[in-house]
């Protein structure tokens, strides 16, 4: 007996599918390697859907799903990219470790999620503030908006913190 109630749609929706979306979301990324991982997440969170045999339009679904795996893939990559310049530009003594880097990465991860929503500005002010410890007028000079507009920022990136923490 299947260990999910869904398995054997889901089985068919890949044995469909599988080679459609890997091929798309390859070619969208520039690499197989991403593709496949890409591809077999999508499946994942299909065999997670309450229903999927519901689903009546699978290229459709099975896109949307993917692209939103992607999108997840990239930031994690600027995320990351961004974490590994600042370390690059520290002096050699003050380097976490590799343990604690992955914690750090995970930790702007979850954090990037928690600010989804606001614009990219948003999201720099609220890091420059309480990862940087820059204050608002630094802050401000360094993206180039004025105090007053950091401290709008910082607002809403505090409302919606607060609002995570009571759901």
């Amino acid at each position: 007996m299947s260990r999910h109630p869904h398995h054997s749609f889901v089985s068919t929706l890949f044995a469909q599918h599988y080679t459609w979306l890997r091929g798309r979301v390859s070619r969208a990324m520039g690499c197989s390697f991403n593709g496949e991982d890409i591809a077999s997440e999508t499946f994942v969170r299909v065999l997670g859907l309450s229903d999927p045999q519901a689903i009546r339009e699978p290229r459709a679904l099975l896109t949307t799903i993917a692209k939103r795996l992607m999108l997840d893939n990239w930031r994690r990559g600027d995320l990351e990219r961004a974490y590994l310049d600042t370390l690059n530009a520290s002096p050699e003594n003050t380097l976490p470790s590799p343990e604690e880097q992955a914690v750090l990465i995970e930790t702007l991860l979850s954090l990037d999620r928690l600010l989804d929503g606001l614009p990219s500005v948003g999201k720099a002010v609220f890091v420059h503030s309480y990862l940087g410890g820059l204050t608002y007028e630094q802050i401000g000079r360094e993206l180039g908006i004025s105090k007053s507009r950091v401290q709008q920022h910082m607002e809403q990136a505090i409302v919606r913190c607060m609002t995570a923490m009571a759901s």
